[in-house]
């Protein structure tokens, strides 16, 4: 279990994260480890405020011992380096202050702690200086069993940068990102304004802009959209450590994105508005369980990311959520395999082989463009994260799964642009033909 933990600790590291100056709540807790504050990348120049408030420690009364003030105590613990200590420490039920490999904060056994304790002050704060960079996060331990705690802590971890020292919250390769998502958000503001001068074009011939265009002006509007409230959160967080509002605009554009995103792969995958005017049953059904399913996947990845790791059964949410939004991914593929699957047959009946072939060619060239993309998108930038945590590229890594998006879209856009020269366009106007 303590393994699971703190490969937990591990995946959820990879993940950006929206606030820099986090709030832990701890309530009647009696975990020999709990992680405080998510991992944040240090340089040479890194620091570290904490604020303690509102101790209380309990006693069971099964047990007759009396606890020791210091066998409660917060670390701060190198991820890269520390990790295989922590688990030896745990296993052996050994302290982990004791370990010598932990940089110790502070214990209960503080006078400034032991003052908040006893009610004399509300709160006390320490100021830590983190000189060697990497890979951090502060943990709290309580070595005493049978011991509950409640505490409230407040903790902004932050970098000093130019010669006057300016505070920057953002993680160590991280500062690149503000720069990053306003240059995407300017390449897709580029491509809506394309695209919907397109639309409005060809809207002059008769028949070629079907429902599923407007769709997929109304999803890179919305991406777009997402960009820019990115840009404008990364700007601002690494000014004052959170992102002001800026977050509640990214939920609300990611949720109407992630709607149309996946609605558009299924819907394009399955012929529908260009080829067929109805959308069958298995179609609507993963459109009514599947897409919505993933959506709130995607977007509680997000919020609990958000939220402290102290939370009890943090890290087993947040890696149930990711299982949830692969899975749904994989799910989604299923009615372009049904679609591919029945122009298989088709193909096989005289007077249609064809055109069946012709459409069963353009369907695997989309099922191939889905399948690599997730691949990308879930593995590939999952593993860029993994191995430049801790470097001034971590927002490479970023930058790779936006530009994945990039040329999803264009490519799409490419393939069902309303065209007459546009091979699903001829499909459709052969269908007609064929009814006249």
């Amino acid at each position: 279990m303590n393994k699971l933990l703190l490969l937990g600790l591990l995946l959820v590291a990879l993940e950006p994260v929206f606030a820099r100056v986090e709030y832990a709540h701890v309530f009647y807790d009696d975990r020999a480890l709990i992680e405080i504050t998510q991992p944040f990348g240090f340089g040479s120049r890194g620091h570290i405020d904490i604020v303690l408030r509102d101790i209380s420690i309990w006693r069971r009364h099964d047990s007759e011992d009396d606890y020791k003030l210091g066998n409660f105590g917060f670390f701060l613990a190198n991820l890269n380096s520390a990790s295989s200590s922590i688990t030896q420490q745990m296993l052996s039920q050994a302290c982990l202050l004791e370990e010598q490999d932990l940089l110790k904060l502070f214990t209960f056994a503080d006078p400034k702690v032991q003052a908040v304790i006893d009610g004399k002050v509300p709160n006390v704060t320490f100021h830590v200086e983190v000189k060697d960079g990497g890979l951090f996060s502060v943990f709290f331990a309580n070595c005493e069993q049978r011991t509950p705690v409640s505490f409230g802590m407040k903790v902004a971890a932050y970098n000093l940068v130019g010669p006057q020292g300016r505070k920057d919250y953002l993680s160590i390769g991280e500062g690149e990102l503000d720069v990053m998502y306003w240059v995407m958000f300017s390449l897709f503001a580029t491509i809506t304004a394309a695209w919907a001068a397109l639309l409005l074009r060809a809207r002059r011939t008769a028949g070629s802009v079907q429902y599923i265009h407007w769709l997929m002006l109304g999803l890179v509007a919305f991406k777009t959209l997402t960009l820019l409230s990115q840009a404008c959160m990364y700007l601002v967080i690494t000014r004052y450590g959170s992102p002001h509002g800026w977050n509640w605009v990214y939920y609300i554009a990611t949720f109407f994105r992630g709607m149309l995103f996946f609605s558009v792969i299924v819907l394009i995958g399955t012929g529908w508005s260009y080829m067929r005017p109805f959308i069958d049953d298995n179609t609507r059904k993963v459109l009514m369980t599947v897409i919505p399913l993933q959506v709130f996947a995607e977007i509680a990845i997000v919020i609990t990311g958000e939220e402290s790791p102290s939370i009890r059964d943090w890290a087993t949410w947040v890696n149930i959520l990711h299982f949830v939004d692969i899975l749904c991914c994989c799910a989604i593929l299923f009615p372009i395999v049904w679609s591919i699957k029945h122009l298989r047959e088709a193909s096989e009946t005289d007077g249609k082989a064809a055109r069946a072939l012709e459409k069963l060619r353009l369907f695997r060239q989309f099922y191939i463009l889905v399948v690599v993309f997730i691949y990308f998108t879930r593995i590939v930038v999952f593993l860029l994260r993994a191995n430049l945590a801790d470097s001034l590229y971590a927002w490479v890594a970023d930058a790779a799964y936006e530009l994945a998006y990039l040329a999803f879209y264009v490519w799409v856009g490419v393939k069902f642009a309303p065209s007459s020269d546009n091979p699903y366009t001829k499909l459709r106007q052969e269908e007609i033909e064929m009814r006249v």
